[in-house]
Protein backbone atom coordinates (compact mmCIF):
# COMPACT_ATOMS: atom_id res chain seq x y z
CA UNK A 1 0.00 0.00 0.00
CA UNK A 2 1.88 3.13 -1.33
CA UNK A 3 -1.27 5.74 -1.41
CA UNK A 4 -4.27 5.42 1.67
CA UNK A 5 -6.85 7.45 0.82
CA UNK A 6 -8.11 9.11 4.16
CA UNK A 7 -11.73 10.49 4.17
CA UNK A 8 -14.66 10.78 7.00
CA UNK A 9 -18.02 10.49 7.34
CA UNK A 10 -18.60 14.39 7.49
CA UNK A 11 -16.80 17.11 8.88
CA UNK A 12 -15.23 17.61 12.44
CA UNK A 13 -14.69 13.45 12.60
CA UNK A 14 -11.24 13.95 13.18
CA UNK A 15 -9.48 13.20 9.86
CA UNK A 16 -6.59 15.47 10.33
CA UNK A 17 -5.52 13.77 13.78
CA UNK A 18 -5.97 10.23 12.53
CA UNK A 19 -4.10 11.62 9.04
CA UNK A 20 -1.24 12.64 11.83
CA UNK A 21 -1.25 9.80 13.57
CA UNK A 22 -0.92 7.12 10.39
CA UNK A 23 1.15 9.00 9.39
CA UNK A 24 3.56 8.93 12.84
CA UNK A 25 3.56 5.61 12.84
CA UNK A 26 4.94 5.18 9.67
CA UNK A 27 7.57 7.55 10.03
CA UNK A 28 8.26 5.70 13.38
CA UNK A 29 8.33 2.34 11.30
CA UNK A 30 11.11 3.74 9.35
CA UNK A 31 9.00 4.71 6.21
CA UNK A 32 9.33 8.10 4.54
CA UNK A 33 6.00 9.75 4.01
CA UNK A 34 3.77 12.48 2.14
CA UNK A 35 1.00 13.97 3.03
CA UNK A 36 -1.61 15.22 0.18
CA UNK A 37 -4.31 17.71 0.80
CA UNK A 38 -6.20 18.03 -2.18
CA UNK A 39 -8.34 21.25 -1.36
CA UNK A 40 -7.27 23.08 1.99
CA UNK A 41 -10.74 25.48 3.14
CA UNK A 42 -11.39 28.01 5.70
CA UNK A 43 -7.57 29.10 6.35
CA UNK A 44 -5.72 32.34 5.05
CA UNK A 45 -2.72 32.57 3.49
CA UNK A 46 -0.18 32.29 5.91
CA UNK A 47 -1.77 30.11 8.19
CA UNK A 48 -1.24 26.28 8.90
CA UNK A 49 -3.43 24.38 7.16
CA UNK A 50 -4.68 20.32 7.58
CA UNK A 51 -1.43 18.99 6.10
CA UNK A 52 1.15 21.06 8.06
CA UNK A 53 -1.09 20.24 10.98
CA UNK A 54 0.04 16.39 9.64
CA UNK A 55 3.79 17.46 9.67
CA UNK A 56 3.69 19.25 12.93
CA UNK A 57 2.52 16.48 14.56
CA UNK A 58 3.95 13.38 12.88
CA UNK A 59 7.76 14.92 12.06
CA UNK A 60 10.24 13.96 8.64
CA UNK A 61 6.29 14.17 6.70
CA UNK A 62 6.65 15.53 3.17
CA UNK A 63 3.10 18.18 3.33
CA UNK A 64 1.59 18.94 -0.16
CA UNK A 65 -1.63 21.07 -0.38
CA UNK A 66 -2.88 21.93 -4.15
CA UNK A 67 -5.25 24.64 -3.78
CA UNK A 68 -6.55 26.59 -0.84
CA UNK A 69 -9.56 28.71 -0.84
CA UNK A 70 -11.01 31.21 2.07
CA UNK A 71 -14.16 30.12 2.78
CA UNK A 72 -14.91 27.57 4.81
CA UNK A 73 -17.13 25.73 2.66
CA UNK A 74 -17.12 22.62 0.19
CA UNK A 75 -13.74 22.86 -1.84
CA UNK A 76 -16.22 23.57 -5.31
CA UNK A 77 -18.33 26.19 -3.16
CA UNK A 78 -15.10 28.03 -1.94
CA UNK A 79 -13.14 28.25 -5.04
CA UNK A 80 -16.16 29.11 -6.85
CA UNK A 81 -17.07 31.97 -4.34
CA UNK A 82 -12.67 32.92 -4.32
CA UNK A 83 -12.64 33.38 -7.99
CA UNK A 84 -10.09 30.50 -8.42
CA UNK A 85 -9.18 27.24 -10.23
CA UNK A 86 -10.69 24.30 -8.65
CA UNK A 87 -9.12 21.00 -7.84
CA UNK A 88 -9.54 18.34 -10.69
CA UNK A 89 -9.68 14.46 -9.32
CA UNK A 90 -6.83 13.95 -12.30
CA UNK A 91 -5.03 16.51 -10.81
CA UNK A 92 -5.10 14.68 -6.97
CA UNK A 93 -4.15 11.54 -8.58
CA UNK A 94 -1.25 12.60 -10.88
CA UNK A 95 0.19 14.93 -7.58
CA UNK A 96 -0.43 11.77 -5.10
CA UNK A 97 1.02 9.59 -8.52
CA UNK A 98 4.19 11.58 -8.51
CA UNK A 99 4.72 11.49 -4.37
CA UNK A 100 4.45 7.64 -4.53
CA UNK A 101 7.19 7.51 -6.81
CA UNK A 102 9.67 9.34 -3.93
CA UNK A 103 7.85 7.99 -0.54
CA UNK A 104 6.99 4.67 0.97
CA UNK A 105 3.27 5.88 1.91
CA UNK A 106 1.17 8.88 0.33
CA UNK A 107 -1.69 10.01 2.63
CA UNK A 108 -4.60 11.73 0.38
CA UNK A 109 -6.66 13.95 3.07
CA UNK A 110 -9.99 14.82 2.21
CA UNK A 111 -11.95 17.58 2.88
CA UNK A 112 -15.68 16.45 4.95
CA UNK A 113 -17.28 13.48 3.44
CA UNK A 114 -16.36 10.96 0.49
CA UNK A 115 -18.70 12.88 -2.07
CA UNK A 116 -17.90 16.74 -0.85
CA UNK A 117 -17.28 18.02 -4.57
CA UNK A 118 -14.43 19.32 -5.79
CA UNK A 119 -15.12 20.93 -9.23
CA UNK A 120 -18.42 22.05 -10.60
CA UNK A 121 -18.26 18.78 -12.48
CA UNK A 122 -19.13 16.56 -9.44
CA UNK A 123 -16.09 15.53 -8.99
CA UNK A 124 -15.04 13.96 -5.39
CA UNK A 125 -12.59 12.05 -3.53
CA UNK A 126 -13.77 9.11 -4.51
CA UNK A 127 -13.47 10.02 -8.41
CA UNK A 128 -9.50 10.41 -7.48
CA UNK A 129 -9.60 7.36 -5.35
CA UNK A 130 -10.29 5.44 -8.27
CA UNK A 131 -7.88 6.77 -10.70
CA UNK A 132 -5.28 5.87 -7.72
CA UNK A 133 -6.78 2.31 -7.26
CA UNK A 134 -6.23 3.40 -4.00
CA UNK A 135 -8.16 1.75 -0.76
CA UNK A 136 -9.33 4.27 1.58
CA UNK A 137 -10.04 4.30 5.21
CA UNK A 138 -12.73 6.28 6.54
CA UNK A 139 -12.97 8.35 9.89
CA UNK A 140 -16.27 8.35 11.38
CA UNK A 141 -17.46 9.47 15.21
CA UNK A 142 -18.18 7.80 18.31
CA UNK A 143 -21.63 8.52 19.18
CA UNK A 144 -25.15 9.05 18.39
CA UNK A 145 -26.04 9.13 14.25
CA UNK A 146 -22.50 7.39 13.49
CA UNK A 147 -24.08 4.24 12.31
CA UNK A 148 -25.75 5.85 9.48
CA UNK A 149 -23.21 7.73 8.08
CA UNK A 150 -20.30 4.81 8.57
CA UNK A 151 -23.46 2.62 6.63
CA UNK A 152 -23.96 5.30 3.64
CA UNK A 153 -20.34 5.88 3.12
CA UNK A 154 -19.31 2.20 3.36
CA UNK A 155 -22.55 1.36 0.64
CA UNK A 156 -21.44 3.97 -2.12
CA UNK A 157 -17.83 2.85 -1.96
CA UNK A 158 -18.88 -0.84 -2.28
CA UNK A 159 -20.74 0.68 -4.72
CA UNK A 160 -18.64 2.58 -6.97
CA UNK A 161 -16.20 -1.04 -6.51
CA UNK A 162 -13.72 0.84 -3.84
CA UNK A 163 -11.76 -0.78 -1.26
CA UNK A 164 -12.14 0.10 2.04
CA UNK A 165 -9.49 -0.64 4.43
CA UNK A 166 -11.30 -0.30 7.63
CA UNK A 167 -12.69 2.38 9.87
CA UNK A 168 -10.95 4.67 12.72
CA UNK A 169 -12.86 6.50 15.59
CA UNK A 170 -11.29 10.38 15.17
CA UNK A 171 -11.81 11.07 18.73
CA UNK A 172 -13.21 8.24 21.38
CA UNK A 173 -14.91 10.58 24.51
CA UNK A 174 -12.83 10.69 27.23
CA UNK A 175 -16.08 10.23 29.40
CA UNK A 176 -17.88 7.62 26.46
CA UNK A 177 -22.15 7.27 26.48
CA UNK A 178 -23.91 4.24 25.90
CA UNK A 179 -24.01 4.47 22.56
CA UNK A 180 -20.36 5.37 22.00
CA UNK A 181 -20.03 1.84 23.78
CA UNK A 182 -21.81 0.02 22.05
CA UNK A 183 -21.13 1.51 18.00
CA UNK A 184 -17.27 0.10 19.04
CA UNK A 185 -19.28 -3.21 18.40
CA UNK A 186 -21.57 -2.19 15.46
CA UNK A 187 -19.13 0.28 13.38
CA UNK A 188 -17.41 -3.25 11.79
CA UNK A 189 -20.80 -4.64 10.86
CA UNK A 190 -22.38 -1.56 9.31
CA UNK A 191 -18.94 -0.67 7.28
CA UNK A 192 -18.43 -4.63 6.20
CA UNK A 193 -14.74 -3.75 7.28
CA UNK A 194 -12.91 -3.73 10.21
CA UNK A 195 -13.04 -1.46 13.10
CA UNK A 196 -8.60 0.02 13.05
CA UNK A 197 -8.37 2.40 15.45
CA UNK A 198 -10.01 5.10 18.37
CA UNK A 199 -7.83 7.75 19.13
CA UNK A 200 -8.59 9.17 22.57
CA UNK A 201 -10.19 12.77 22.47
CA UNK A 202 -7.95 15.75 22.50
CA UNK A 203 -4.98 13.75 21.04
CA UNK A 204 -4.69 17.06 19.00
CA UNK A 205 -3.35 19.16 21.49
CA UNK A 206 -0.10 16.63 22.61
CA UNK A 207 3.32 17.83 22.42
CA UNK A 208 4.32 16.68 19.04
CA UNK A 209 7.47 14.54 20.79
CA UNK A 210 4.41 12.76 23.20
CA UNK A 211 1.88 12.37 19.61
CA UNK A 212 4.51 10.98 18.16
CA UNK A 213 5.26 8.07 20.82
CA UNK A 214 1.71 7.09 21.17
CA UNK A 215 0.42 7.14 17.63
CA UNK A 216 1.11 3.60 17.41
CA UNK A 217 -1.16 2.89 20.67
CA UNK A 218 -4.20 4.08 19.13
CA UNK A 219 -4.05 2.02 15.31
CA UNK A 220 -4.22 -1.16 14.65
CA UNK A 221 -1.22 -3.20 12.97
CA UNK A 222 -2.42 -2.82 9.31
CA UNK A 223 -2.06 0.70 10.27
CA UNK A 224 1.09 0.26 11.62
CA UNK A 225 -0.09 -0.16 15.52
CA UNK A 226 -0.79 -2.15 18.33
CA UNK A 227 -4.30 -1.22 18.93
CA UNK A 228 -6.42 -4.43 19.82
CA UNK A 229 -9.79 -3.51 18.65
CA UNK A 230 -11.25 -6.47 20.51
CA UNK A 231 -9.51 -5.66 23.75
CA UNK A 232 -10.89 -2.09 23.51
CA UNK A 233 -14.31 -3.13 22.51
CA UNK A 234 -14.36 -5.49 25.70
CA UNK A 235 -12.86 -2.75 27.92
CA UNK A 236 -15.03 -0.27 27.10
CA UNK A 237 -18.41 -2.57 27.58
CA UNK A 238 -17.34 -3.76 30.96
CA UNK A 239 -18.51 -0.51 32.68
CA UNK A 240 -22.27 -0.71 31.03
CA UNK A 241 -22.34 -4.65 31.43
CA UNK A 242 -21.50 -3.76 35.17
CA UNK A 243 -24.23 -1.05 35.20
CA UNK A 244 -27.32 -2.50 33.16
CA UNK A 245 -30.57 -3.77 34.34
CA UNK A 246 -30.27 -7.51 35.64
CA UNK A 247 -26.37 -7.35 36.72
CA UNK A 248 -25.16 -6.74 40.11
CA UNK A 249 -22.51 -4.72 40.84
CA UNK A 250 -20.07 -7.70 40.26
CA UNK A 251 -21.19 -8.11 37.15
CA UNK A 252 -23.09 -11.44 37.58
CA UNK A 253 -26.96 -11.89 36.68
CA UNK A 254 -29.17 -11.31 38.78
CA UNK A 255 -32.47 -13.49 39.85
CA UNK A 256 -35.40 -11.78 38.21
Amino acid sequence: MSVLVITGTGTEVGKTVTTAAVAAAAVAAGRSVAVLKPAQTGVLPGERGDADEVAWLAGAVTAVELARYPDPLAPATAAHRAGLAPVRPYEVAEAAGKLAAEHDLVLVEGAGGLLVRFDGGGGTLADAARLLDAPLLVVVSAGLGTLNTTELTARELRARRLDLLGVVVGSWPRDPDLASRCNLADLPVVAGEPLLGALPEGVGGLRPAVFRATASDWLAPPLGGTWDADAFTAEQAAPWAADSPGHDAAGSTMDG
